[in-house]
Order: C-alpha cells, then structure tokens, then sequence
C-alpha cells in the first residue's frame, strides 16, 4: 500500500464521552464541526469571539469504526450501530441549541471501507444529518489551518502532522517570503486550498496523506507479540511509506524550521512530559517539546510494558491500546526531522471546520491572529 496524494502534490487525548454541558453566552450565530474518524466521533459547537471562537458545547465518544478495517476492508455491524448511537447524540445537541451552520464530516476509514457508502446512507435514514466523507487533501488543509494561531513569527518553513485514527497528514509549508508577523494569517488563508499562493502567502511545498494512523498501524501488526519488536517494526513500515514525501531526502532545514503536531498522540506524550496525572489543556496546547524529551516519554512507555501503560493514569486507559502505533509514527518523524521545537496543538478538523466556516461567513477575521513570537 503507497500514500496516496494527487499528482502534483483527535484532539483531545481522553476518548470518553464529554460532559453534557451548556455554557450561556451572548445572543449570536452558533456554529458547529463534527469529525467522525477511524477511532472516535467528536463535535464542537461554538460562537464566534473576535479572532477566536467561545466553545458553547462538546461532545466525544470512542466509536473504533475502523476496527477491523485493515483485515477485511469493511465497516463492521457493531462499529456502524456504536457510530450512529454517537451520531444521534449530537443530532439532538445540534437541536437543541438550534444550530443552523454546520460542517459534519467523516475521513479515512469511510474514505476506505467498501461499505462506506452504506454508512452514510444509514447515518442520513437514522439521524438525517448532513455528514459527508472529505479527501485527503482537504483533510490536511483542515488541520493546518486549525494550528494557524501557534505559528511562530521566526518560523520560515513549517511542517504540520495530523497523526489520525486511519491516516496521517503531513504538510510542508515555505514561509520566507512572508512577512514574520502575517505568517499565522498566512496559514489560515491556506483554507482557499492549497494551489498556487499568491505573492508574499504561503507556499505548499509538498503534502501527502499516509493510510495509516494509530488504529490501522496497531491492526497490521496486532499479531506481533514482542512488544519492543512490534514497535519497531511499525516505525520502519511507517518510514517506508514517506519516500514520495518530497521533503523526505533533505532532513531537516538549517534554521526557522517548525513541526506542528496535533493528535491524541501528541497530546499525550506531552502529558505525560508534564506527568499530569488529570488532562491539562491549558498547559499542553502550545507546549514546545525537544526530540530528546520526546524520545525519553516514549522509551518510558517501553520500559512499561502493556500491562503498565493500561495502568498510567498520564496515558488513560481508553487510549493505552493505540499509543504505541502513534507514538512509533511520532518518533519516525522525529527521527527524519528533528528539531528543539516541536509545537503541541490540542486542536484539529474540528477547530479547523469551526474557523472556516466563520471566516468565509466573515464574522471570524483572521487579521486578528497573533501567532507566537
């Protein structure tokens, strides 16, 4: 199996249900993003708020639709019924806050399955939502617009990893030709897509969606069982499929370079950097770790075992299963490209859905982005 990208070319780390939970804010538009992927269904509503938007309420469930998927190419019965359960759920948040704008999507395994179609034809009989499977490379552009507001101002080339349930994105984006304080502004304007920029914008070097993430690398060597050997030979598969990656054979840039990773995988590796025993959003989104650091979270998961990573409460036991596949892909890359500064976003296509669709509305303006300094 190659990466697929067209010629020329879960954000939160604890996968239970969030709280039912309604926040009273001022009169105005209510926007919602739902991203039904290969792990976990999750949705956001929200109002826009100057250059940012004020979450109103949230919704995330683990769903695993495509477990199973790498083996038998289909969605199974169970994993379609835990899916439009889910589904329903929102559909009644999405009522009752009256939301009238929305993006609903789902990626990779409906992307894949032979039977996608028959999910979505049952999504939209059993609930009546308006949810459609997105390519790839929309897929990307979602993730690298959501990350636009930790955009350094000293970055001039940049690198944004989305480590999905099914599949992860990787974008190479040219900054040098970018005034240092428009380059997050430059980034959002990447929702256009990802053509030819216009002068002085950001240019899209290269990007490439890989058909795996951290449920179907786990699936294909599930029968695997040395631990240690397992994770090693789910990094060097990864690294096998990033030789059409353009930016592969080069490493990394001399200087001004930025990775952006977002994903439960990065979020919790970050956790666990901080040892936050309870999930910390305001200490991990932003967070700037080393390749070292990361390499030392990473080896103390392999000195755990199973056993012991069920048990740390840093990683949860909801996501202890699928660590080891993401965490192999994020030390490829770090291997590939390392940097002192690999920038942790606790954000994703929701947060990317959300800031599209209230730009193109025009009540988000992304000339109030700031970036980091």
């Amino acid at each position: 199996m190659t990466p697929k990208r067209p010629a020329g070319g879960g954000a939160f780390p604890k996968n239970t249900v969030e709280p039912f939970v309604t926040r009273q804010t001022e009169e105005g538009a209510l926007y919602a993003a739902l991203d039904l992927g290969t792990n976990s269904c999750r949705m956001l509503i929200a109002r826009p708020q100057g250059s940012q938007f004020l979450v109103v309420d949230s919704f995330s469930k683990p769903v695993q639709l495509g477990r199973g998927l790498e083996a038998s190419g289909r969605l199974s019965r169970s994993s379609m019924a835990r899916t439009i359960h889910a589904l329903q759920v929102c559909r009644r948040k999405l009522d009752q806050h009256n939301v009238r704008s929305m993006r609903l999507v789902a990626t990779e395994a409906c992307r894949r399955a032979r039977n996608g179609k028959d999910l979505m034809r049952n999504i939209r009989r059993e609930t009546g939502l308006p949810l459609e499977v997105i390519g790839p490379e929309e897929e990307a552009r979602l993730a690298v617009i959501s990350c636009a507001p930790l955009v350094s101002h000293k970055t001039e080339t940049l690198m944004v990893v989305d480590i999905g349930g099914g599949s992860t994105e990787l974008v190479w984006i040219d900054l040098e030709d970018v005034e240092p304080r428009e380059r997050p502004r430059a980034i959002m304007k990447l929702s256009e897509g990802f053509g030819d920029p216009k002068p002085g914008g950001a240019r899209v070097v290269d990007w490439i969606s890989v058909p795996l993430g951290v449920a179907t690398l786990r699936d294909m060597f599930s029968d695997v069982e040395d631990d240690q050997g397992r994770f090693a030979l789910m990094s060097w598969y990864f690294e096998e499929l990033l030789a059409d990656f353009a930016p592969y054979a080069d490493g990394s840039p001399d200087g001004g370079f930025q990775i952006i990773g977002t994903s439960g995988t990065v979020t919790t590796v970050a956790a666990s950097h901080l040892n936050l025993r309870r999930y910390d959003r305001t200490k991990v989104d932003g967070l700037a770790m080393s390749t070292e650091q990361i390499d030392r979270v990473i080896q103390s998961y392999l000195a755990l075992g199973p056993d012991g990573r069920r048990a740390d409460p840093r990683i949860g036991r909801e996501r202890h299963a699928l660590i080891m596949s993401g965490a192999a892909i994020l030390q490829t890359l770090m291997r590939v490209w390392p940097t002192d500064k690999l920038s942790v976003a606790d954000r994703g296509l929701r947060e990317g859905l959300l800031y599209a669709q209230m730009v193109r509305d025009g009540v988000l303006k992304p000339e109030g982005l700031n970036g980091v300094a």
